[in-house]
């Protein structure tokens, strides 16, 4: 323990030192002698048990680090009293936190991929298993009214399936952080009517009735392109929830605070115990009729807050649900 270079070479120069002390003090008489080697003795004693505590001290530490890089559980270092070695302790002690969190986050982290395949798995086998169903069908089915019906149902259900994909592999980008949003003026009007313009078809086949109430000149800082495609997802859902002869009122207001996107169906609204969980990815609600992958809502979240805004959702004291977006100014 106490085999040290540089230790030994003190101890070396030390004993030089004291001995020529000791020579000395005989020299000028006995009992300077013997009043030197007592002092010599009496300071390399103290020295020596020191200097081992101090030793046993770090080699603790260094154990404990040896430890630390074997991924040792409940580890403790304890405390010490001295100034170096305090100073030493504590950042070693940092420095453990930090890798049992790191660690800590690692295993959440796979925990939660994990659980994003399983489900990623599970929603992409429920539209395979019925276009195996169709095609199947479709195979032994003579008559061509009936063919017909089955080749829509099959291209709704992959069109259903490249739109899940897509939405997937966009909040795998988000997730991982490589998406670059870009930060620019957008007209609101603008912006409506280009999340609205695909939906402009279905909206009149099934006879719903869209009312915009946006003032000229209203603008909010953002990426065009990513937050139109949280509206449109915004719109498909209450698109869903108002059903045929549905209306949808979008209402936007400007505060000194902030600019806010209002979106009104009039659809029966949420449930009381699914409006906590609306944003979470792959929640589909309570109700056993619930349609939907999951993913719609908790994507316009994702995009929403990484640009700086919020979004809630509630149920509109009229009746419907209501979807605030706000941006901050």
């Amino acid at each position: 323990m106490l085999r040290n270079k540089e230790f030994g070479q003190f101890v070396i120069w030390f004993s030089l030192l004291a001995a020529a002390a000791v020579i000395v003090g005989f020299t000028i008489n006995t009992a300077a002698g013997i009043l030197s080697i007592a002092s010599a003795a009496a300071f390399g004693t103290v020295f020596f048990v020191f200097t081992q505590a101090r030793y046993i001290s770090i080699a603790r530490i260094s154990n404990q680090i040896d430890r630390v890089l074997h991924n040792a559980d409940h580890l403790y270092i304890g405390e010490s009293d001295e100034g170096e070695l305090s100073i030493l302790h504590s950042e070693i002690t940092k420095m453990t936190l930090r890798i049992r969190e790191q660690n800590d986050a690692l295993t959440k982290e796979k925990e939660h991929l994990a659980d994003s395949l399983a489900d990623i798995a599970h929603q992409l086998r429920t539209p395979l298993t019925s276009v195996n169903l169709i095609l199947s069908l479709l195979a032994n089915t003579p008559d061509d009214n009936e063919r017909k019906a089955f080749v829509r149902e099959t291209e709704e259900l992959l069109v259903r399936m490249d739109w899940l994909i897509t939405s997937l592999l966009k909040l795998s980008r988000l997730d991982a952080g490589i998406v670059v949003f870009q930060s620019e003026p957008i007209d609101i009007n603008n912006l409506i009517c280009t999340a609205l313009r695909p939906l402009l078809i279905p909206m009149e086949l099934h006879g719903m009735d869209v009312q915009i109430d946006a003032p000229q000149g209203m603008t909010i800082e953002g990426d065009s392109g990513w937050i139109s495609e949280a509206i449109q997802n915004i719109l498909k859902n209450c698109m869903e929830i108002a059903g045929e002869n549905g209306k949808i009122e979008i209402v936007c207001t400007d505060t000194p605070l902030y600019t806010e996107i209002g979106i009104h169906d009039s659809g029966a609204g949420f449930e009381k115990e699914d409006l906590p969980c609306l944003f979470d990815r792959f929640y589909r609600g309570k109700s056993p009729n619930a349609t939907g992958y999951g993913i719609g809502l908790s994507l316009c979240k994702m995009i929403i807050t990484r640009q700086g805004g919020t979004i809630t959702a509630k149920n509109h004291p009229l009746g419907g649900a209501i979807f605030a977006i706000r941006f901050p100014k």
